[in-house]
């Protein structure tokens, strides 16, 4: 993890630099969440890395620094719904768009997690694994990550038959299982089930 990236960034000009990252991209229920971080030049975080390679306990301490620490942060959600109509990939790109348009001081510059990025209409840069290697980028990752699990374990309430609050609406034995005794439930993505279905065409829709 090291500021390298940033500072190029400071060095020609730039003064709001805000790192981009999304989570829940892979699950077959609720939405993808992105978010937005501009972090201060001066600040150390202890731990801060890829927010998959930590424990639950460590991002949510994380997320509580970052978000009392941050020059400003945005989360943007998008939901089953939409991603079942535009497709995960232009739906990950609106929910990143929206979180960047979200923040409170505007960014004059952006590093994205990942090899590709659309829609932003601000100068910035795509940094493949960029969660292990910008600070700014993995504290978005950290945001993205506990807001999403969050709802999840809110939806967990509300729709208690699937274990939301355990595999947050990524596929898991068990959640395949749900699904068989029960059908699927608002929160899942009709698209991402289609080969459940075709391999389980008995399971209740």
């Amino acid at each position: 993890m090291t500021w390298e990236y940033e500072q190029q960034a400071w060095a020609r000009g730039y003064t709001a630099v805000c790192g981009v990252d999304e989570a829940g991209r892979g699950p077959i229920a609720g939405p993808v969440c992105a978010a937005a971080v501009i972090l201060p030049a001066d600040i150390v975080v202890d731990g801060l890395d890829d927010s998959k390679k930590l424990t639950e306990k460590k991002r949510e301490l994380l997320y509580d620094i970052i978000t009392e620490n941050a020059l400003a942060w945005s989360v943007s959600l998008v939901d089953e719904r939409v991603i079942d109509e535009i497709n995960i990939l232009q739906a990950t790109y609106r929910a990143m768009r929206q979180a960047v348009e979200g923040l409170p001081r505007p960014a004059d510059f952006a590093y994205v997690d990942g090899n590709r990025s659309e829609g932003l209409t601000l100068p910035h840069a795509c940094i493949v694994s960029g969660d292990a290697k910008l600070p700014s980028i993995a504290a978005a990752s950290i945001i993205a990550k506990v807001t999403r699990d969050r709802l999840m374990r809110q939806f967990a309430v509300q729709y208690p038959h699937y274990g939301f609050e355990k595999h947050k609406g990524y596929e898991t034995r068990a959640h395949d299982e749900a699904l068989l005794a029960y059908g699927s439930c608002p929160l899942h993505r009709r698209t991402f089930l289609k080969k459940f279905y075709a391999k389980h065409p008995e399971a209740p829709r």
